[in-house]
């Protein structure tokens, strides 16, 4: 799998030699040694920091003002989006890339959380390091006619979903949908099985981040 076009040309083209601070907020031990291994290799990379959670990544950030944040869409319980969010807020100049391995979120989803871009773990090593360099530059890196993201849901299932986002109980989406009360509970238990999470409260959250509601 190959992102959009991360030549040479492209990227270098209206800029200079800058050197960039790159941090990286994975939670994954191997994940973190072989994008660090990586980063670390590239000529332009001034320093590559390293965060396993958000307390980490923003004393990093305050300390070393990074010029491109790597944050995975998931850093243990964590929200990678909210990682970016608070990041932002802390050092507007910073520019995230937001990156993962099976999760997707929409880059309308992304975009609100700040990030400048959205890659996955499955491309090739030059690919990413690429991508973070544009996004570092203040480009940034969506790739393009991006299938909706998250776990396939049937046409009931988001109206379910948009209802309970609405803050409407069983009852009342019951009585939206013409369902009954037990069918919408088989309705909402799908949902979670297929987002993983175990409440409405999960559901929501991890919906938002997805892009499968706004």
């Amino acid at each position: 799998m190959t992102g959009p076009d991360l030549s040479p040309s492209r990227i270098a083209a209206g800029t200079s030699d800058r050197k960039l601070r790159v941090l990286v907020v994975d939670d994954h031990e191997v994940v973190h040694w072989g994008l660090r291994l990586m980063l670390g290799e590239q000529p332009w990379v001034e320093r590559c920091l390293s965060a396993r959670n958000t307390q980490e990544a923003l004393a990093l950030a305050r300390r070393y003002d990074p010029h491109v944040a790597l944050v995975d869409l998931f850093v243990g319980q964590e929200s990678g989006a909210e990682i970016c969010a608070q990041l932002i807020a802390l050092s507007p100049r910073i520019n995230v890339l937001l990156i993962s391995g099976a999760g997707r979120i929409s880059p309308n989803a992304a975009r609100a959380a700040g990030a400048s871009g959205f890659i996955s773990k499955d491309w090739p090593a030059a690919d990413i390091a690429g991508a973070v360099r544009m996004v570092g530059l203040g480009m940034t890196v969506f790739k393009p006619h991006e299938a909706p993201a998250g776990p396939p849901l049937s046409e009931r299932e988001r109206e379910v979903l948009e209802a309970i986002a609405g803050g409407a109980t069983n009852r009342e989406i019951a009585g939206e949908l013409f369902l009954s009360p037990h069918t919408v509970k088989e309705h909402t238990s799908s949902l979670y099985r297929k987002l993983g999470v175990r409440n409405r409260a999960e559901a929501v959250q991890k919906a938002q981040r997805l892009g499968l509601i706004s």
